[in-house]
């Protein structure tokens, strides 16, 4: 069994991180075996490395060894390419085809993507896995195959699962054992080594003096999130080679390929079913957040208010404090209205305060009626009337005194026609 040390010199694995370390020991531990492995990771971060080492540490290596990228293969033609098909099996099929899995016999064959497989597939797939059997398309003869099956994805299978896109039988059968592979940017120690590896590389490869990092240019790397992992940093290393002209490379420099707004931790789902690193799927749905949040701070401050109006009495309130309360509980409408607008703070007949809670509003905040919550505050009289009440007689008020006139009505009350009409309606007034 070769080393780590030797693995990584035959295939050019640059790092020491521990975690990657771990999963290529897990690669020649399990390779002389036959089980099936899935290699759990984020694009770009090397999966197709573990296969690779599989299969040359293993029985199967003088035999063929074949990768299928399973979602760059048409739903309607992957299970041709995988298992063959009977010439006239279907339109264009003029000849009898083999498959993947009857070439590859007695090798190993690496599923990329198997995440994207259709679901139809999978239950072959599944069968390959229990039974070594598989029929071509457009067959009704069984054929037998041995080859060993490592998978990779960057997909939450979990939630794959529970979504119904993946089936749970197969996922358990492709994952008898799981390696996982590091993001870059937990690999800070790494990413130094890595730009360098790629540096030389690329030098030689365009005939070009080789980059160099100042030191705050390496801790600018190794504090970027590489959502992109180790293709991102090895795209922008063969970039910076053929555009720069200095081959010292700086943190402002590097500012211009790596926008300090790029600079983001990377929200990710690990296809172990891990969480992920945020309760919140987009923006929308933080600005949701804060702003319910405020709400409800507003709310608690105007149920304070009420409490407090209570605690000391309506009588007590100066002619401040009673325009404080009424912009609080006016909508910014009605304060822009006429200052004696019958919406306002008042004193009843029997010159006792009270507060009305305003549900008549302009015809520009009309449309976002519904959607505020109602903030119920006790009266200051326990037998004052309901909400509901005082409405109903400001409006047949104000239409008293303007002799049904319900435009005068809408200026008195500081109101849209519009919904003044509506408010005459739901109160049956029409007559």
């Amino acid at each position: 069994m070769a080393d780590l040390q030797s693995i990584k010199a035959r295939f050019g694995i640059i790092g020491n991180f521990p975690a990657l370390n771990r999963a290529l020991e897990k690669s020649i531990q399990v390779a002389p075996t036959d089980i099936s492995v899935l290699v759990i990771g984020e694009s770009g971060v090397g999966k197709e490395f573990i296969p690779k080492i599989i299969h040359s540490e293993s029985r199967r290596k003088h035999q063929p060894y074949i990768v299928v990228n399973c979602g760059a293969i048409p739903e309607g033609t992957i299970d041709s390419e995988l298992f063959g098909h009977e010439k006239g099996a279907f339109t264009g099929a003029t000849s009898t085809r083999k498959g993947y899995f009857e070439v590859a016999d007695g090798g190993t064959i690496f599923l990329d993507e198997v995440g994207e497989l259709p679901l139809q597939t999978q239950v072959r797939l599944l069968r390959v896995l229990e039974s070594g059997e598989f029929m071509k398309v457009g067959s009704s003869q069984v054929q037998k195959t041995n080859v060993r099956i490592v998978a990779a994805t960057n997909v939450n299978m979990m939630k794959a699962i529970q979504d119904g896109r993946f089936r749970e039988d197969l996922y358990y059968r492709l994952n008898t054992v799981q390696i996982d592979m590091p993001a870059l940017r937990e690999r800070k120690g790494d990413i130094h080594l890595l730009f360098r590896k790629f540096a030389i590389d690329f030098a030689e490869k365009y005939r070009m003096p080789e980059l160099r990092l100042t030191d705050d240019a390496v801790a600018y790397l190794e504090n970027y999130a590489f959502p992109g992992n180790v293709r991102q940093l090895r795209n922008l290393v063969e970039q910076m080679t053929v555009v720069e002209q200095n081959r010292e490379v700086n943190s402002v420099k590097l500012a211009e390929y790596i926008p300090l707004n790029a600079n983001l931790p990377a929200v990710v789902q690990k296809g172990g079913g891990g969480s992920s690193s945020s309760d919140f799927g987009s923006e929308r749905e933080i600005m949701y957040k804060v702003l319910f949040d405020m709400r409800n701070d507003i709310n608690d401050l105007k149920s304070l208010t009420s409490e407090l109006i209570k605690s000391r009495g309506s009588s007590d309130l100066s002619s401040q404090e009673k325009n404080l309360i009424n912009r609080i509980y006016t909508p910014e409408s009605a304060q822009s209205a006429n200052p004696n607008s019958l919406l306002y703070f008042e004193n009843n007949n029997n010159n006792q305060s009270q507060i009305h809670h305003p549900t008549i509003i302009s015809e520009d905040e009309d449309h976002h009626y519904n959607d505020v919550e109602d903030i119920e505050i006790e009266e200051a009289r326990p037998e004052s009337l309901s909400l509901q009440n005082n409405e109903k007689d400001l409006i047949i008020k104000a239409l008293e005194k303007h002799k049904g006139r319900r435009n005068k009505a809408a200026d008195e009350l500081g109101i849209s026609q519009r919904t003044l009409y509506r408010k005459i309606k739901q109160y049956n007034l029409e007559e």
